[in-house]
C-alpha cells in the first residue's frame, strides 16, 4: 500500500484573515489593534504585498498595501501580534508608530 500523507502533516498554516476592507488611507493616525497579516506576491507590480488584519472601534478589518516599510517593520514584530499600533504618514511612505 503506498504511503499517504494526512494534509495536517505537512500543510503550512495559511489561515484566511476576514474582515471588511478599508483603505489605508481611512485607518491613518488611528489607533488599531493587529490582530493578524500576511505576505503575498502583489498581483498590481513585482513587489510584495501586506494583507493586515486589525480591529478599529471593536470591529474587525483587513487592509492590502505593498509599502515597503509596513511590510518590512511587519516581518521583524510579526511575532508580537496583537499588538496596538497606529499607522502615520512620514514624507513619502507609511510606518507603524
Amino acid at each position: 500500500m503506498e504511503n499517504i500523507h494526512k494534509f495536517s502533516e505537512f500543510a503550512t498554516d495559511e489561515t484566511a484573515l476576514d474582515g471588511e476592507k478599508k483603505k489605508l488611507s481611512e485607518i491613518l493616525n488611528q489607533e488599531i489593534i493587529v490582530t493578524g497579516q500576511m505576505i503575498t506576491q502583489s498581483t498590481k507590480n513585482n513587489g510584495e504585498c501586506l494583507k493586515l488584519q486589525y480591529r478599529l472601534n471593536g470591529n474587525l478589518y483587513v487592509t492590502f498595501t505593498g509599502s515597503k516599510v509596513l511590510i518590512k517593520q511587519i516581518k521583524k514584530y510579526k511575532d508580537q501580534i496583537p499588538f496596538v499600533a497606529t499607522i502615520k504618514q512620514v514624507g513619502m511612505y507609511y510606518a507603524f508608530t
